[in-house]
């Protein structure tokens, strides 16, 4: 498959939404259906009916998938969008933030 420019564990910022220009972490990539879980961004609300498991019920709040094209990952030297390249460095694959041509990977 080959990689990813976003990775679980990436600093994002939202570009479109209700979340504009809000930034979080990357908890789950979806490829497939090119989706991503960011951390506090796009909040879904349920209303849960009491049950066995739950008899308190009441309102679950979590964070719902949202399309991988609305986030792109924070520049790691100012936190602002930026795209991605892959460079190659003593025989790995990096990524770097184009804008300010830092390392993302470790």
């Amino acid at each position: 498959m080959g990689s990813s420019k976003i990775k679980k564990g990436d600093n994002v910022v939202v570009r479109s939404g209700k979340d504009k220009g809000r930034s979080g972490t990357v908890l789950q990539v979806m490829p497939k259906q090119g989706k991503i879980l960011v951390a506090g961004i796009n909040v879904a609300t349920r209303h849960r009916k009491p049950t066995q498991e739950n008899p308190q019920g009441g309102i679950d709040r979590r964070e719902a998938p949202m399309a991988i094209s609305k986030v792109a990952v924070a520049d790691p030297k100012d936190g602002k969008p930026t795209r991605v390249r892959f460079e190659e460095k003593d025989g790995k694959k990096i990524r770097v933030a184009v804008k300010s041509g830092e390392t993302i990977d470790g």
